[in-house]
């Protein structure tokens, strides 16, 4: 069984920067990707940025140039630095762990909440 702890959502103003961190517990092996999705109110959850075992890396337009995602294999972590945010920024933020060719193998992290707001 895999389980996956997010941490460091809450509550920032425009222009400012929160790192959000995801630690995979359970059997899990470098060729996965790990990754962040987010859900706001009313729209369906959409990709933020993704990882693979590689170190591969992809981004929603809304966020290029200003989201980082990394991993740290050996503590099976996967960070997301989100700089100059924008009150559209605001959401849930999910911890996604998949293996890229096996379907059943695919995680969620329970949420983490981000508001930008004045």
């Amino acid at each position: 069984q895999v389980q996956l702890v997010e941490s460091g959502g809450g509550l920032v103003q425009p222009g400012g920067s929160l790192r959000l961190s995801c630690v995979a517990f359970g059997s899990i092996f470098s060729t996965y990707n790990m990754g962040w999705y987010r859900q706001a109110p009313g729209k369906q959850r959409e990709l933020v940025a993704d990882v693979t075992g590689g170190g591969s890396t992809n981004y929603a337009d809304s966020v290029k140039g200003r989201f980082t995602i990394s991993r740290d294999n050996a503590k099976n972590t996967v960070y997301l630095q989100m700089n100059n945010l924008k009150p559209e920024d605001t959401a849930v933020y999910y911890c996604n762990l998949h293996h890229p060719l096996i379907p059943r193998y695919d995680y969620w992290g329970q949420g983490t909440q981000v508001t930008v707001s004045s």
